[in-house]
């Protein structure tokens, strides 16, 4: 096992802080507020070591592409807003699966992305 390293910790600091998926610029952002040496190449190294050890999931967006959460969140979907580009967790599950698979089938894991106007930006 590598030893925790300051990028590291900021890292995980970002996602401890942050309620939403966050995207590898917006990670990178935050990050170097608390070490500003941060930089694009250390963040996928940890990202990646963070996903391989089970810490972080990877979530594969439509529109913003690949984001990262913390895995011990509780099962929830996602609401993009698309004036704002910001992406939220919508709690619970809006999918019943008894209602919607055919006979048979298995779900192991599922991903449902919603998107239109959030909120601030509907004002």
């Amino acid at each position: 096992m590598k030893p925790k390293t300051s990028q590291r910790t900021a890292i995980e600091s970002v996602f401890n802080q942050s309620s939403q998926p966050l995207s590898v610029d917006e990670i990178l952002a935050r990050g170097r507020e608390m070490v500003s040496t941060l930089n694009q190449s250390t963040v996928y190294r940890n990202l990646k070591l963070l996903v391989e050890q089970g810490w972080l999931k990877q979530i594969h967006h439509p529109e913003r592409g690949t984001l990262y959460e913390r895995r011990d969140k509780t099962h929830h979907h996602l609401f993009h807003c698309r004036v704002c580009n910001r992406v939220f967790d919508l709690p619970g599950c809006v999918l019943d699966p008894s209602k919607t698979l055919p006979s048979g089938f298995i779900i192991e894991e599922h991903e449902v992305f919603l998107s239109g106007v959030c909120r601030d930006c509907s004002d």
